[in-house]
């Protein structure tokens, strides 16, 4: 599947990115919210489980009436646990980590902060989990799903679309890159995307990539563990990767990163 193979519908505030595979089809939401998140919906005959949860109440009501034809089985919450008035009534599938890190860990923070900077448009309540999963294969609805945990939360394997959820990406913007080993840890999992082949490469916070915006990644993320072997300091450290990535965009990511390095 190429990854700009798709049927846009515009809504009113987000885009909808329909993927046709023949048995089943990928919804890719884009929200064009304030942290440009991205929500995907995997249906197969009639039937639908969402992977990731929208957090601002216009685009809760927006895609609940664009689901109002689905019969949406179950919801997978793993790093976006806020937007809890969503699909109130639907199973919601989530890790034990998962858990922790939306209720009590640093997706805790994170909702915190969104909460004082976005106000009441922002929804901060927490999806309550109603299944707690493992790793694994996992069955919702009819649809096959491969479960692996992360230190935060857990990825998705999706065999019926030959695609992999992740929380973050994005070839052309920077990453929260938590230190040198951080690094290596996301390399390894990129190049083991390759490995597998997968046609796309679904995250939280950009539209579907492919295997070629992998290995973009992995250039970048050794870039920058030699730029910031090469740098004293955080401010040096950011001034060259703007020099050498001008037209990459989450310049709060590449701050947060600078402190990671620099702490």
């Amino acid at each position: 599947m190429n990854k700009n193979t798709f049927q846009s519908i515009k809504l009113d505030k987000g885009e909808m990115n329909i993927y046709d595979f023949g048995t089943a089809k990928l919804h890719a939401y884009k929200t064009n919210d304030l942290i440009d998140d991205e929500v995907f919906i995997v249906e197969k005959d009639g039937k639908a489980v969402v992977i990731e949860s929208p957090c601002f109440y216009d685009n809760n009501e927006e895609l609940t009436d664009y689901l109002k034809d689905m019969d949406v089985k179950g919801m997978l919450v793993a790093y976006h646990g806020a937007g809890g008035s969503f699909l109130p009534n639907v199973p919601k599938y989530a890790t034990q980590n998962a858990i922790e890190y939306s209720e009590n860990g640093g997706g805790k923070a994170l909702v915190q902060n969104f909460t004082s900077a976005f106000g009441d448009a922002f929804d901060s309540s927490v999806h309550k989990i109603t299944n707690v999963i493992g790793e694994g294969e996992w069955n919702i609805g009819g649809i096959l799903f491969i479960i692996k945990q992360t230190p935060d939360a857990f990825d998705v394997e999706i065999p019926e679309l030959n695609a992999v959820y992740t929380h973050m990406m994005g070839h052309d913007c920077h990453s929260i890159v938590a230190g040198a080993a951080h690094a290596d840890g996301m390399i390894a999992e990129l190049q083991n995307y390759i490995k597998k082949g997968y046609d796309l490469i679904l995250t939280s916070h950009y539209t579907p990539e492919d295997l070629k915006d992998a290995q973009t990644k992995i250039d970048y993320l050794k870039n920058l563990k030699e730029i910031a072997a090469g740098c004293a300091d955080s401010d040096s450290f950011k001034a060259e990767v703007q020099k050498q990535y001008p037209a990459y965009s989450g310049q709060n990511y590449l701050d947060m990163t600078a402190g990671f390095f620099y702490a």
